[in-house]
Formats: C-alpha cells, structure tokens, sequence
C-alpha cells in the first residue's frame, strides 16, 4: 500500500503519524507540501528518509496535493496495487489506517471509506455540516454514504486514472470522487473507524463558507436542473392557459411538457448526467409521457378541490422525485467504471 498525505501547514502530528505508520506496517508514504510557509520546512525536513516529499510552489487546495501525489504514484511507483489517502492533521489514527486497507485488500474493486459516526464530543459545525452533505448526498444520488466528507479513503492504483480526471482542485474534489463513484458505480464501503478531533479541530484550513460552497454547489448540480424544468412548466402551463384559454387544459399540458422537457433533457445530458449515445432521448421521452400522464391525472383530481395552478404545483412537486430517480437509473445510465488488468 501507498500513503498519500496531503498536508498544509502541519505540525508535529505528522511527524508522529509518519513515524507510527513506518513502525506499524511496510507501506510507502507520499507527502505533498501544498504551499507551506517557511516555518513549517523543519517538520518536512524530519521526513526525510521516512517518506517521499513533493513540494507545491503555492497553496493550490487539498485536491490539487492529492492529483499530484497520485501522478507521481503513477510514473515513479508502478509496482503499487492501493492507494490510501490520509490527513496530516493526526485525525486518522494508524491502526484505522490498517484496517481501511484490509478491508481494501479484501475489496479491491471498491472504493474504501473511514467512516466516522460522530460520537463523543465532536464540534458542532462537523457534527451538522456533515449530516447536511449526507442528506443532499442521497437525496441527490440515492446512495447512503454515512461520512461524505472523510479523507480516509482507500482504492487500487488502477482506478489513479479516474482520480486524476477528477474536477476540483480544493475540498470539493472529495465530495466530487464520491458523485463519480455512484455515476459510475464504483461499489463504495465503509469502514467504522474513531472520531478524533484536536482541540475542537483547529488544525483545520476548511473554509466554512468558500469550501462548504464548493461541495453543495457540485451536488445541487444533480437538482438545479429539474427544479428549472420544474419552474418552465408550471409558468408555460400557466402562461398557455391565460393565452388560449379555448385550448383546455390537457392542450396547454402537453405543449408546457414539450417545452420544459426539451430544456431538462439538454441540460441534463450535457451537464448533469453526461449520457452518452442518442438512445437517452428515446428513454426520456417514454418516462416524459408517463409522467406526462401522471400529472394530467393528478392534476385532473387535485383541481377539482383546489384552484388549478396550485394542483400543478403539487402534481409537479409528487411527481419531480419519481422523474429524477429514473432518468439517473434508466434514462441516462452510466456505464460502470472497469478496473483494467
């Protein structure tokens, strides 16, 4: 196994992690300086002879460190079968180290998580960003992954390739592996392993509001997209109604779906989804006449006890989750991601 440690601004701990990590097991360590200032050379001076270090001119994010610790791996180490990525601010301890890698090496085809449950004192922002990212994460993708925002991660140096296409160069690489993983479905397991947190986690350089930004902005991409197709319809339903009124309501339907479905399909395909092959547009468009049917019964019902516009919104609004979950499954499939050799 390779060690991959990221590290910006690190201190002792590293030192000691380092140390432990050579004691403990015969695995290669990576450590990427990410633009360190100049008081902490000393602790990088100590690795020598313990680990390989690469120095980045710049601070150019935890992802970036990461990509160039995996593009080294893959020119100067190819006898390497995993990777296992780790934080140099002494939050993984070695012991759970070995045993991600375990349970790796029985997996090989996955992508390894160190899951944390969060128990013990864990500060507040930690505790709720991460049920947040959690929740979004499977709303989003409608897999369960307990800890999205662990960096203790293992997988085979097969699948370095994938890791270094990756978008993001700062936190949000992370939470972007984990959208890959499920687009592609790369298996993902978790491995329970200790909450440990350092004077209320100072050693920290996430930024709450920048780097939270980041992760959200790249899941949201997965909504944003049917939520806008979602607007179009309602307001083109709307607009059609006021317009033609003589046209009745199944008319303005249709011609609202027609529209709001040309604009979901281009959006999604391009950039949320990323399909592939001229055949998605044959399996949107039977799951567009089957909601479209769906939602001229509801509304058929719902509008006779309530005004019309209302009806379709909350026709629109049952019926949105159902769409989302079979065009990921069905509509616009990923293929899944072959480890090669």
């Amino acid at each position: 196994m390779i060690v991959v440690i990221p590290a910006y601004e690190p201190d002792q701990k590293l030192i000691k992690l380092i140390d432990e990590i050579r004691k403990e097991t015969a695995y290669s360590v990576v450590v990427v300086d990410d633009g360190s200032s100049p008081k902490a050379q000393p602790v990088f001076d100590a690795l020598e002879g313990k680990a390989t270090v690469i120095h980045h001119d710049g601070n150019k994010g935890k992802g970036a460190a990461i990509k160039t610790a995996l593009a080294y791996i893959q020119e100067h180490m190819p006898g390497g079968e995993g990777v296992v990525t780790a934080d140099a601010d002494g939050q993984h301890l070695v012991k759970d180290i070995i045993r991600v890698c375990e349970d790796w090496k029985e997996h090989p085809e996955t992508l390894v998580l160190g899951s944390r449950r969060f128990t013990g004192k864990v500060p507040f922002k930690s505790r709720a960003g991460n049920a947040i990212t959690r929740f979004v994460f499977h709303i989003s993708t409608g897999v369960r992954v307990f800890d999205t925002q662990t960096g203790l991660r293992a997988f085979s140096v097969k699948r370095i390739p994938m890791m270094l296409e990756m978008r993001g160069d700062r936190y949000e690489y992370e939470i972007n592996v984990l959208l890959y993983s499920t687009r592609h479905r790369v298996p993902i397991r978790e491995v329970t392993i200790d909450t440990v947190y350092i004077e209320d986690n100072a050693s920290s350089h996430f930024h709450a509001v920048r780097d939270a930004w980041r992760i959200y902005k790249m899941i949201l991409l997965f909504v944003a997209s049917s939520l806008a197709s979602f607007l179009i319809d309602i307001f083109a339903f709307k607009l059609l109604r006021l317009l033609f009124p003589a046209w009745g309501q199944l008319a303005a339907e249709v011609i609202a779906r027609v529209i709001s479905s040309v604009c979901n399909y281009l959006i999604n395909k391009k950039l949320v989804f990323e399909g592939k092959g001229a055949s998605s547009i044959v399996r949107y468009y039977i799951l567009a006449v089957g909601i479209l049917l769906a939602d001229y019964g509801i509304l058929a019902v719902l509008s006779r006890i309530m005004p019309e516009f209302l009806a379709k919104i909350i026709a629109g609004a049952v019926l949105y989750p159902v769409s989302f979950y079979f065009q990921r499954r069905f509509v616009f499939p990923a293929e899944e991601a072959k480890i090669e050799g």
